[in-house]
Order: C-alpha cells, then sequence, then structure tokens
C-alpha cells in the first residue's frame, strides 16, 4: 500500500508539472506579442510614426539599394523596380516592388523587411509598405505595389549607404479566395 501512495503522488506530480507546461506553452505566444509591442519589436502590420523634425537635409545624400528574395520554393518573381536611389535624410520616397505567382493557383505569402547595417532600421521610417498585410497572388497575376518612406534625419553620417531587402515567406495552412475587390486578400484557414 505504501508502494502504491507513492505512485498515486508521483503521479500527481507529474500531472501538475505537465499542466504547468502546457499553461506555459499556452501563453507564450500572448506574452511573445506583448513583449514585442512593448519593445517595439517585430511590428510588421503597422506605419512607422513620422519623425518631428521632417525637414530634409539637402547637404548630405544616401544610397539605398533595395532587394528581394523568396524562401522555401514560393512560386513567385519577386525584384524591386529600381536597384538603387539617392534620397536626402527627410526626403519622402516612393519606391515600387513587382511581384508576380508563376504557378497555377492562388499563393498566400507576408513580405518581411530587413537592413543593412541593421542599426538603419532605427532611422527608416516606413508610411505605406506591402509588408504590413498579407499578399495573395492569384494564378499568373503581376502586381506593383508602394512602399513609402522617409529616412530619418537623425541617421549618423557613417550610414552613406542602406539595403532595405524584403524576403518573401509563403503562409502556409491557409487558403486565399478571391475577394470582391479583385486583389485576392481574403483567406480562409484550413
Amino acid at each position: 500500500m505504501d508502494g502504491s501512495y507513492h505512485n498515486q503522488a508521483l503521479l500527481a506530480k507529474l500531472a501538475v508539472v505537465a499542466m504547468a507546461m502546457f499553461g506555459f506553452g499556452y501563453l507564450l505566444v500572448p506574452f511573445y506579442y506583448k513583449l514585442c509591442e512593448v519593445a517595439g519589436l517585430n511590428q510588421l502590420q503597422a506605419a512607422d510614426s513620422v519623425p518631428r523634425n521632417t525637414q530634409v537635409d539637402e547637404g548630405r545624400a544616401i544610397t539605398l539599394q533595395f532587394d528581394a528574395n523568396l524562401r522555401d520554393g514560393l512560386p513567385w518573381v519577386f525584384r524591386p523596380l529600381q536597384t538603387t536611389a539617392q534620397v536626402h535624410p527627410g526626403q519622402f520616397v516612393q519606391v515600387l516592388y513587382e511581384v508576380r505567382n508563376d504557378s497555377d493557383q492562388a499563393v498566400l505569402a507576408q513580405a518581411v523587411p530587413s537592413y543593412a547595417p541593421q542599426a538603419a532600421a532605427l532611422y527608416f521610417r516606413k508610411l505605406e509598405c506591402f509588408c504590413f498585410t498579407q499578399q495573395s497572388l492569384r494564378p499568373h497575376e503581376t502586381r506593383q505595389m508602394p512602399v513609402v518612406f522617409l529616412i530619418d534625419p537623425a541617421i549618423p553620417g557613417d550610414m552613406p549607404t542602406v539595403t532595405l531587402s524584403y524576403t518573401f515567406f509563403e503562409i502556409e495552412g491557409v487558403r486565399p479566395q478571391a475577394s470582391a475587390n479583385g486583389k485576392g486578400r481574403d483567406v480562409a484557414r484550413l
């Protein structure tokens, strides 16, 4: 009987540990999102705030390079329509990217930006960007997508060249459906 009591107590402890682990895993995702929100990290779906000083610094120019990438066999062709631009800090800029779905089915994907040097991200203010929303392309559809931004005049002088790169990732487990506006951004969870 003593061994039976010991086994029951051990099973009860294991059940409590398993429930605690499940609870931790369940709460980890909302905790991650709240932490990112508070820290200002990973805010892909919101426009950046415009700096208070929006005067154009015509005394210097920054060379911007534009890059486009696809991940995991995404059947798209993705490219910037211009690969470089000379801009003054504080100047509003619009750049177009073009994407084409080469497959015979609709595909849903999300673009994620990155910067080189990485510290340039602190001074890049995107006001409009295709990366704010998931993009669904119908079979063989081609779309031009704008990015409207400015570089904060507070950017250090030792960053004469900045690369803005976007990588599209396919969103698995979601089937795009045609929307009423023809852009095909409505989705259904599988």
